[in-house]
Parts: structure tokens; sequence; C-alpha cells
């Protein structure tokens, strides 16, 4: 999770090999995917799948239901069998499945549609989904049962889900484990519950103390000056000490390491020692 701008959405597409990283190293099941060309590289595309934001720009609208659903199935050549393509829209919550299939896009809901390119992403039976924020887009009621839909699947099949977030309260309610990320680094990543109730990091804090909540404290909220930096000019030092209420004079020397923080992993040179602002509170 982070802001718009932390690069959030690039990750996603990176582990799923849609970019191809400028350095670095990306590693899937004990196996180095980045160098591998695109012959080597097609079926592992099988076993990792990705659900993304917009359900308007994301089906092609000259396809059916069961066209859409269907084509990662033709395309690995599977075959595109009715049987699988009615299960999987089961499975992602459109009942009966069947008088789905000879819809049009333009014909659903976005809710509707976002069940379906879930279905279309699940049909492979994958092991890695990158959910690059799935309900971002959808009324509130829905949001709730689209989450729904993606634990479901977690449960079943035990497929790893990176959920991609800028809405803590989404976060909360599915994560097991959660990073933080801001300008195109991750600066906290620990358990859910943990990084929530007990942020390290001044980002993290600052992100978790303007979560509206009943028995809020306005005097709580840790207020940020400026934008985010453009990732053209990152800053020096630690990038986030532009922004930081707590930065020093070595916050714009020297950039953080990931260390270890009471469980979690933080990239901050005063973790540990910085006021908690919990969202329990």
């Amino acid at each position: 999770m982070g802001e718009s701008g932390s690069g959030k959405t690039t990750t996603g597409r990176l582990l799923v090999m849609l970019e191809k990283p400028t350095r670095g190293e990306i590693w899937f099941n004990g196996e180095r995917i980045d160098k591998l060309n695109s012959r080597k590289l097609k079926p592992l595309r099988r076993r990792m799948q990705m659900i993304y934001q917009d359900p308007y720009g994301s089906l092609n609208p000259k396809l059916t239901v069961s066209e859409i659903v269907s084509e990662p199935l033709q395309v690995n050549g599977l075959g595109g069998r009715k049987e699988n393509v009615v299960e999987s829209l089961a499975l992602a919550g459109l009942r009966p499945p069947e008088k789905f299939l000879d819809r049009y896009p333009h014909e659903l809901s976005g809710g509707q549609r976002q069940r379906v390119a879930i279905a279309r992403a699940m049909i492979l039976n994958p092991e890695f989904v990158v959910a690059d924020e799935p309900v971002s887009m959808l009324d509130v009621s829905l949001r709730s049962e689209i989450l729904g839909v993606i634990k479901e699947f977690n449960r079943r099949f035990e497929t790893t889900f990176l959920l991609i977030t800028h809405d803590l309260a989404v976060a909360a309610q599915i994560a097991d484990r959660m990073a933080v990320m801001y300008l195109g680094k991750v600066v906290e990543e620990g358990a859910a519950s943990r990084v929530i109730k007990c942020p390290s990091h001044p980002y993290t804090q600052a992100l978790i103390s303007v979560v509206p909540r009943i028995l809020g404290d306005l005097n709580r909220k840790v207020l940020l000056k400026g934008e985010i930096p453009s990732a053209r000019r990152i800053p020096s030092g630690c990038r986030f000490h532009t922004r930081c209420p707590y930065a020093q004079n070595v916050c714009s020397e020297q950039e953080p390491d990931l260390r270890d923080v009471d469980g979690s992993l933080v990239s901050c040179h005063f973790a540990g020692e910085l006021q908690v602002q919990s969202a329990t509170r």
C-alpha cells in the first residue's frame, strides 16, 4: 500500500513480467525469471496472473463473457471448455453463471465486470496473482463482496495474492502481511496486524493517523508537508526526509537500510524511537 505514485502498480507489473526491470532480480519459486526470453517465460505465465484496476477498460468489448474467460485456456493450448468457464464464473460470484455466458461487457455492471476479470485470471488456477486496486472503482457496497471472492480463492486453492491498494481499510480486511511503499521503495513490511497497530516508520504512522474512526483524536493526526516528489528526482538520503516531521541531518545524507524493528522490517534511521500513532487509539 501507499500513495499514488509510490510505485505499487509498477512493482506488481514487474513481478509478473509485464515490465522488464532495469536492474535487480525477480525470482519465482526458486527460479530467476527476469532474464528468460519470451519462449521460456510463456509456461510460467500460466502460473501467474493479474487482475486490473479498471473493470471497464480491462475487458474486450467485442467478446462475450464466455470468450473473455476462456481466452487464457485457448492461448495456453488448453481448450475453452464450457464447464471450466461456468465453474470459474460461479466461483467469482456470478450466479447462475449460464445467464452471463453470452453477454457483452457493456451489458454488465461494474461489479459484474470485475467478477468476470477475476474469473478470467483464476481459470488457469495460478499460483500467484497480482490484484491491482481491484475494488477502487467500485461502489463501497460491492467492495467487501469482491474482496470476499479473492479471499475465497485464496482459501480454497491456496493462491498467493499480492493486493495493491492505497486504502488502509481494504488492506486491514484482507492482508496477512503488509508492505508500505514510498517513492519506489518499501519503507515498512511485516504482519498486517502489527504494521497497522504499531507502525514504526513515520510515513506509515502518518497514513494510519488520518484513517477516520469513530473515536478519532484530531490531535493525533500527522499531516505531511507537500506532495510526494517526482520519481525522476528522488531526494538524496532517505527519500521521505523532505516530508518527514522527524527528519534530521543524517536523513538527507544517508539512505537507511531495511532493518528489523520488533518483528517488522523498517527503513528509518530512528525506527523504534519515534512515537507510535496507533490505529487502535
